[in-house]
This record gives C-alpha cells, sequence and structure tokens, in this order.
C-alpha cells in the first residue's frame, strides 16, 4: 500500500463512540420537532402524536399509542420523537471526554423526516429540528435551488453543527458522519420534483422509475425502494455505480461537509465518512469518491456498513475503497467465544488472526471494533439472551433479537450478566483494532433490537422511571431499576484509559499464548514493550502458568493475581474477568 492507500495514522488510535442524536441529549427543547416534521417517515400516520417524555418506562404506551393490536403500537413506536439534538450532543462532550472518548460516529443528522434520518429529504442542510431555529431554518432553504450548490446556504443548525465541529478538534475528538448515498426518503427534494413533474423533471433520471403516471398507456408512477421498502427510493446505477446526475451531487455534498469555506483547508470540516449499506452502491463509485475523499483530505477516515464475511470484505479493503469495515466478524468471533462460549480460546485466535491475515496489518488496526449499534440489540441485552442465534449468523441473530418476537427477553442483566458484559468490553478495547462504544453501553442501557437498541440516552443523576412494563404492554412481575451505572462506567473508562495510556494496546502485535478453553491470554508488543492481556468469561477459578515475569506489573485487575514463582509466574482468575499486566521485556520470549 501507499501512504494514500493506507488508513490515516490516527485511526489506530481511535477509541471511538457511536451516537444516534435523537436519542442521545434534549440539549434545546424549543426546538423539538412537531407533527408536520414526521410527514413523510414510516409510519406516515402522526394521529394523535405528542413528543415522548425522556425519563419514561420504554414499554409504557403514552395516550396516544393505546388502543389496537399489537403491530399498531410497534407501528407507533417508530413515530416516536425524544427531541435529542446538536446542543445535546454539545452538552455531552464532557461525559465522553471522562470516558476516554477520542472519536465520534453521528447516525444521520441530515435534513430528513424520521427518529433515524436514513431517509434524507436533503444532504445539503443538518436537520432543522437538530438546531436552534426550525422554522428560520426552513424559510433559508426554501430561497435554494438544491439542484445548484452555488445558491446553497448556511443554516442555523448547519452553522451550530459546524461550531461542534471546532470544540470536537478544540477537545482532540475527530468526528465522522454517516453518508447514506444509496437512497432518500419521499420527501427528498429531486424525488419531490420527480412525483410532481413526471418525465419532465431534470431529475427524472436520478431514480429507479419503474413506470411513469400514463393514461394513455394505463400505468401509474412506480419506482424500486430499498429492499422494497417504498419511503426509501434508490438512486439510479449503472456499471460504474451512481449515474452522473446523483453522483455529481453526492461528491458535492461531499465538499461542502469536508471543506465548509471552500479554501482548501480541511481543519474545519468532518474527519470522514461511515458508509451506510455500502454493498449497495457498486465498487467504481467508491473508488472515485474515495479518491475525492482524500484528495479533501489526506487523513480523512472512510469505514463502510458491510455486514458479511471476511471473503465478502476482501474487496472494499483493499486501500482504493474503504479505510475499515464495521467489524462485526470480530463482534461475532468474540460473541461466540465470551457470551455463547460455543468455540475455545484456541478457535478464537484462529479466526482473529484470519481477519488479520485478510486484510493487512495496517487495516487491521484501524477497523471499528464494535458489539452494539444502532442495528444490534445492547450488548448487556446480548448477554441476557445468550445461546438463543449466534452474533456470526447474522440474519438469525438480528431475527432472534427483535422484542416483538415475545420471547425475547427484554429485563435488565444480573450481576453475573454484567460481569460478562465487562469481559466483552476488556476484549473489545484491548484487542488489534479501533473500539467503538454504542452510546450508554457504558452507562448500563439495555434493549432488545431496532427500535429497543435506541432508548434514550440515561444520564448520571438521571430520574428516569423504572421499566415495569413488558412489549406487550403487561406489567413486569419485577420492576428494572433504570439508572447510571457508575461502576460499569468505570470499568469502560480504566479500559480506555490503558489503551490511550500504552501504545502496546493500540499499535502492537498480537501473540496468542496457550491457555484453557475460557482464557483468551495474548501479548501486544510495540517498540521493544510488551503487554499480557488475560481475559476469564467462566463463573470458576483458573490458574495460568507462564515462564517467569518478575519485575511485572498489574495495570488492571488485583494485584494479587499475579504471584512468582521458582519456575514461572501465575495469573489466578477468580470468575469472569480481565487482567492487564506491564511486563519486562524478554520475561516471556
Amino acid at each position: 500500500m501507499t501512504p494514500f492507500d493506507k488508513p490515516p495514522g490516527w485511526a489506530a488510535d481511535a477509541i471511538w463512540y457511536q451516537i444516534f442524536p435523537e436519542r442521545f441529549r434534549n440539549g434545546d427543547p424549543s426546538n423539538d420537532p412537531g407533527p408536520g416534521d414526521l410527514r413523510g417517515a414510516y409510519p406516515d400516520d402522526a394521529g394523535d402524536w405528542q413528543i415522548h417524555p425522556w425519563q419514561s418506562d420504554w414499554y409504557e404506551r403514552q395516550p396516544w399509542e393505546r388502543g389496537g393490536d399489537a403491530d399498531a403500537f410497534w407501528r407507533r413506536l417508530q413515530r416516536r420523537r425524544y427531541g435529542g439534538d446538536l446542543q445535546g450532543v454539545w452538552e455531552g462532550l464532557d461525559h465522553l471526554q471522562r470516558l476516554g472518548i477520542n472519536a465520534v460516529y453521528l447516525n444521520p443528522i441530515f435534513d430528513a423526516p424520521s427518529s433515524h434520518k436514513y431517509d434524507a429529504a436533503s444532504h445539503i442542510h443538518v436537520d432543522p429540528t437538530l438546531g436552534p431555529d426550525p422554522a428560520g431554518d426552513r424559510a433559508t432553504i426554501a430561497t435554494e435551488d438544491p439542484g445548484d450548490p452555488s445558491t446553497w446556504k448556511w443554516t442555523s443548525a448547519d452553522m451550530l453543527f459546524r461550531s461542534l465541529v471546532r470544540e470536537m478538534h478544540r477537545r482532540g475528538m475527530r468526528v465522522i458522519l454517516d453518508g447514506v448515498f444509496n437512497h432518500v426518503g419521499v420527501r427528498h427534494w429531486a424525488f419531490r420534483d420527480v412525483l410532481s413533474r413526471q418525465r419532465r423533471s431534470r431529475y427524472a433520471g436520478w431514480f429507479k422509475v419503474k413506470a411513469w403516471d400514463d393514461r394513455a398507456a394505463g400505468t401509474s408512477f412506480d419506482y424500486e425502494g430499498w429492499f422494497g421498502h417504498k419511503s426509501l427510493p434508490e438512486f439510479l446505477q449503472d456499471e460504474h455505480g451512481l449515474v452522473s446526475g446523483p453522483r455529481d451531487h453526492i461528491f458535492a455534498v461531499t465538499r461542502r461537509w469536508m471543506d465548509p469555506d471552500g479554501d482548501g483547508d480541511p481543519s474545519d470540516g468532518v474527519d470522514g465518512w461511515r458508509l451506510d449499506v455500502a454493498f449497495c452502491i457498486r465498487h467504481p463509485f467508491w473508488k472515485s469518491w474515495r479518491s475525492l475523499v482524500r484528495s479533501l483530505n489526506s487523513e480523512a477516515y472512510v469505514v463502510a456498513e458491510v455486514i458479511d464475511d471476511v471473503d465478502a470484505l476482501r474487496p472494499y479493503l483493499q486501500g482504493d475503497e474503504f479505510d475499515a469495515v464495521m467489524n462485526y466478524p470480530f463482534a461475532g468471533a468474540c460473541a461466540d467465544w465470551a457470551i455463547d462460549a460455543s468455540i475455545g480460546s484456541a478457535a478464537l485466535h484462529q479466526r482473529i488472526q484470519g481477519m488479520h491475515q485478510a486484510f493487512g496489518w495496517d487495516v487491521a488496526l484501524a477497523q471499528q471494533n464494535l458489539f452494539g449499534s444502532h442495528d444490534t440489540a445492547r450488548l448487556a441485552s446480548h448477554v441476557v439472551n445468550r445461546g438463543g442465534a449466534p452474533y456470526s449468523d447474522w440474519q438469525r441473530y438480528f431475527d432472534f433479537s427483535k422484542a416483538s418476537r415475545g420471547s425475547y427477553q427484554t429485563r435488565a442483566p444480573d450481576p453475573d450478566e454484567r460481569a460478562m458484559q465487562r469481559v466483552v468490553a476488556a476484549l473489545q478495547l484491548t484487542c488489534v483494532g479501533a473500539p467503538m462504544i454504542y452510546y450508554g453501553d457504558e452507562a448500563g442501557m439495555w434493549g432488545a433490537n431496532d427500535p429497543c437498541c435506541r432508548k434514550p440516552m440515561v444520564w448520571p443523576g438521571s430520574a428516569h422511571a423504572d421499566e415495569a412494563t413488558h412489549p406487550d404492554g403487561s406489567a413486569r412481575s419485577k420492576v428494572d431499576p433504570v439508572r447510571f451505572d457508575h461502576d460499569l462506567f468505570d470499568w469502560y473508562r480504566s479500559l480506555a484509559a490503558l489503551r490511550t495510556a500504552h501504545p502496546c494496546l493500540r499499535r502492537g502485535t498480537m501473540r496468542p499464548l496457550v491457555s484453557p478453553s475460557g482464557v483468551l491470554a495474548f501479548e501486544r508488543s510495540f517498540e521493544g514493550r510488551t503487554i499480557l492481556v488475560v481475559v476469564h468469561r467462566d463463573q470458576g477459578g483458573s490458574l495460568l502458568t507462564l515462564p517467569p515475569m518478575t519485575g511485572s506489573r498489574v495495570l488492571l485487575g488485583p494485584p494479587s493475581c499475579l504471584r512468582h514463582g521458582g519456575h514461572g509466574s501465575t495469573v489466578e482468575l477468580s470468575g469472569p474477568g480481565a487482567v492487564v499486566i506491564d511486563r519486562t521485556p524478554g520475561r516471556l520470549d
């Protein structure tokens, strides 16, 4: 790889935090969305809708959500809005710094009617309800020709985001945006023009139109939606990827957010992109788009959402498209070992090393190692429901982990299950690759798959209602208090601090050590230093015997866990947990 083809140097040092803006923090209640802001989002029926109380019991029906069958509730749940906004993200930066975060991935923030905003009405502007003046922003947007970049202006929400980027950079944080370039929503300005003008629209060639309104031919307008979802019209592609119209528009949007002033200085722009459903756009587009991105900022980072096996990921990670993927293969392998105990430590080492060999070392260091996301059950709930379906079998896991199935457990984790979350966190923050924490996992949040993994953030000192309601609306026999878990936060913070303090844990090679099936032991070595990591998944005790390590220092775990004898050293483990040791170089050779 040339320097251009490699991931940026900072990617290996990143500790990522994923924020779903609508559910992170309501910093400005004056901009909360109203019923009109939901128009065009699935399901498009606001009824007696009202903004949702942030601290309410998740499954408790508000007055406007009551009545009808079970399916009616799940549709109404998709219409909920809690009022999270950019001011809330700003107010949460202190929390991120205490945790040790230095890189943030924001789910979509562009103008869109849904809570998730994967149904863009425009990529030109931040959603007005995320900023300080929604009405004023709508008036500004109405003066533009969205098809002509020379007419684009900056709204108050745009400017607040630009200020937020500067503040994050001042704090030493990088920020990447979610790029949803395969499809848009039915309120997208170009799609609305096509609906109105049909073949006469200058954007008629932008979408996968199957039929036009034509009385003589007896046809009505029809089009392709993403995976059949009519609320998400897809852009048209040819052998090169997106056709020229949407392609040129997406390129202009990319320039706008990476170099807002257009002066060739990217320091006031975003630091990269996470690309939604990247597998849905043909490779030539990504190759040309990457060239544009790197021409704007040679240190930009681009990460793809492609949930597939290692072989299917190879074409995306050759240095000419993406720097990394959201590392679901890593999550699946580690979950198989730590949560489901379906494989032993030797098999886990083999799978992890296979990923490193498949993609090369530079890519391995930059991979975005996640467990939870907005598309999965939360880590705590995965542990609660272990044994149900393997994370490594994505479609089975995705279907199994829905609360609407009725059999998925939506309760809080017990102490033993929380201990297993700590084990997974230790793996995530000590293995090769850049860890990504899904907002609220560090706070102890739990939840089934979408939409229940998107609960409002639980903040220290906040007075949330207990979860006393089952998904079907019935009362729980045992309520679950919803509180910020300070002990769990301190565990994540300690791991992040270790990773930040020791380059071995960010850039070091990984050498597995022989260990029992329920113990994962490996060394991370870099520039003459070595860190030993020992992770234990089982409830019982275990003793790991190693060559002498006199002079070593326990960085994480009780100091008494490391003992020295005449012929070697031992690491004693009691129940699920992790030990991290800074050893004297050469003692384990």
